[in-house]
């Protein structure tokens, strides 16, 4: 199993997943939210389906992790204005805030994993080899 390129990719990313929801876990926030805020603060007005699709998440599902964001009072629904049967998502004045703390804490995280890589340039050098795995073209 130690040579195993899926076995130890999956060990991986349980234990970068397991410290994701514990560094979280104080901002009640769960790994899809994250993703959905973070979207919603690099591109406001995106269409609720242009999100779900981005992220692989099913309609029915996603409409229920949006209200669940939307009760917080972090992001809101508007009416799109090209199409009136379609919502735009933006973050309210508290989602900003919000969006600010939880960047922090990613960053935490973020400075944790690449510690226990070695650093940046070893940071750097796995991203290479799984885009390189995953046949992405570098950016």
């Amino acid at each position: 199993m130690a040579t195993i390129i899926g076995y130890k990719l999956r060990r991986a990313q349980l234990y970068v997943f397991q410290d994701f929801l514990e560094t979280f876990s104080r901002l009640k926030l769960r790994p899809a939210e994250f993703s959905v805020l973070t979207i919603i603060a690099n591109t406001p007005g995106l269409k609720q389906s242009e999100i779900a699709e981005m992220l692989g998440i099913k309609r029915a599902n996603f409409v229920a992790l949006m209200d669940g964001i939307e009760k917080r009072g972090l992001a809101e629904r508007r009416k799109a204005d090209t199409d009136r049967r379609s919502h735009s998502l933006h973050l309210t004045p508290q989602g900003t805030k919000f969006v600010r703390k939880m960047a922090a804490v990613w960053a935490e995280h973020e400075n944790r994993m690449i510690a226990r890589l070695g650093g940046p340039e070893e940071r750097d050098r796995l991203i290479e080899l799984l885009d390189r795995l995953l046949g992405t073209p570098e950016n």
